[in-house]
């Protein structure tokens, strides 16, 4: 027997699995959905969701994704509501319960309650015909042939197609408020991707002193300004610091290639004029895409056409930006 082979296949097996489910409950998006979403999006009160078990799992990560898209949520355990925590559901909110089977005891005994709380339910199941189904205000239908658990009993495909219809509501409503890049970047500052998010080229720029020189700095002076200030470029500048051009590492070698006499040479004679800015209040993103695009490793900062200073690849590399 090929062992590798067989978890080769197995693992695919798994995973068509469960794409060809999310295909099948894609045809299952509704006028319940739709009213769902337009519920939430007008309700003045938040999103509960609740389940027990795998289903309680689920619930979290759909929580923290409406947090994250600009929908208030709260996670409940439904076997935590019937010992107190059912007081955090106040009669503007809406619950999801989230259930494969829409049978398990303690949606049985939640439900009722929850109705008597006044808040609207949404049932997300597997069952349409089931207890939780039919008390529900509006229902979500992520049916499913069966699992991918050889057995057909351990929460696989159904937890899937659970989270992805949460996945759904969540980008929808997101959508739907216009909720941006930047409303993401103020609930996301951490990390890397919250540097992506937020983190602008005036965060950066000040952490480096500015090379630069006139057009009429000898060469020699060129090279140390560029040496001293380890940025392998130099500004070259006009009078009230407007940029007139650029002088890099590499328009210094090619330089030597072309002139013997270097005493004579001034940085107007070097220069490379028209170079690549950036914006001070730019995103360093930004500053990485004109980078690549024009294959080079620093920018020159400008304010106003004013030069103020330059963001260099190494300093976005170590921003965790590339």
């Amino acid at each position: 027997m090929n062992i590798t082979k067989n978890i080769k296949s197995i693992a695919a097996r798994v995973l068509i699995n469960e794409a060809q489910a999310l295909e099948k409950i894609a045809g299952f998006i509704d006028t319940d959905f739709e009213k769902c979403v337009m519920h939430i999006l007008n309700s003045s009160g938040r999103v509960v969701v609740t389940g027990v078990g795998k289903s309680a799992i689920i619930a979290n990560k759909i929580v923290a994704t409406f947090n994250s898209t600009g929908t208030p949520a709260l996670f409940m355990h439904a076997a935590d509501a019937v010992h107190g925590d059912l007081g955090m559901v106040q009669p503007d909110d809406l619950v999801i319960c989230i259930s494969k089977s829409g049978n398990t005891p303690e949606i049985k005994v939640l439900t009722p309650l929850l109705k008597r709380r006044g808040a609207k339910l949404v049932a997300l199941v597997s069952n349409v015909n089931s207890h939780l189904a039919l008390q529900a205000d509006f229902v979500l239908n992520a049916t499913i042939d069966a699992e991918a658990c050889p057995n057909n009993l351990a929460p696989t495909t159904s937890t899937t197609a659970h989270m992805a219809i949460g996945d759904a509501l969540a980008v929808c409503l997101q959508e739907l408020r216009n909720f941006s890049s930047e409303d993401f970047a103020r609930f996301h500052p951490g990390g890397s991707l919250g540097k992506q998010l937020y983190l602008k080229v005036e965060d950066i720029y000040p952490n480096h002193a500015l090379p630069v020189v006139s057009p009429e700095t000898p060469i020699k002076d060129v090279i140390l300004e560029i040496s001293s200030k380890r940025l392998g470029a130099t500004a070259v500048v006009e009078a009230n610091n407007k940029l007139a051009g650029i002088i890099t590492d590499g328009d210094i070698r090619r330089m030597l290639q072309h002139h013997s006499n270097l005493a004579e040479l001034k940085a107007k004679d070097v220069m490379s004029i028209k170079p690549k800015t950036i914006g001070k209040s730019e995103f360093a993103t930004r500053a990485l895409e004109v980078m690549q695009q024009g294959n080079i490793s620093q920018l020159v900062v400008v304010d106003d056409e004013v030069v103020v200073g330059f963001v260099h690849l190494h300093d976005l590399l170590k921003e965790g930006i590339v």
